[in-house]
């Protein structure tokens, strides 16, 4: 699915289409997960959420990989390695 936006500014109908977008995917993403029978702790909607965090802080952009530690301490403390 590409997403093509008319303007640098998207309008509400294609703000909407992106967020609708990235639902779609998230829900499939935990519905494969489920399926699959993984569990644990894992990254799922929280990389994001910590790499912005550790961006604010750190003053750099950092990518948080999926095998991160997910205790949030343990990865902080890695966070010049990310």
């Amino acid at each position: 699915m590409t997403l093509e936006c008319s303007s640098a500014d998207p309008d509400d109908d294609e703000a909407a289409a992106a967020v609708a977008a990235v639902y779609a995917h998230l829900r499939a993403e935990r519905a494969a997960a489920a399926a699959s029978g993984r569990t644990g702790e894992t990254w799922d909607g929280e990389r994001w959420r910590f790499a912005g965090r550790a961006e604010t802080l750190r003053g750099r952009t950092v990518r948080v990989p999926d095998g991160a530690p997910t205790d949030r301490w343990t990865a902080a403390g890695r966070t010049d390695r990310l």
